[in-house]
């Protein structure tokens, strides 16, 4: 299965990473996610549902959209 990717708005530093990156792995069928600052994304592996992924990000604080 392809990785998600994840437009997230709203981080700007690096405890805004850490917080999307925990909240992502915590979900069911996250295998790994990697949160990037700099590029306002992050690349979710494993089967999880994509609005699942942006409701947990949301549930942090910050916007998520699928980056096609």
């Amino acid at each position: 299965m392809p990785p998600t990717t994840l437009k997230v708005s709203g981080m700007t530093c690096n405890h805004c990473v850490m917080a999307v990156s925990k909240a992502l792995t915590k979900m069911p069928g996250v295998e790994a996610a990697d949160v990037s600052l700099e590029k306002a994304q992050a690349v979710v592996k494993g089967s999880a549902d994509a609005q699942a992924l942006i409701a947990a990000v949301k549930q942090e604080g910050y916007e998520a959209t699928v980056q096609a």
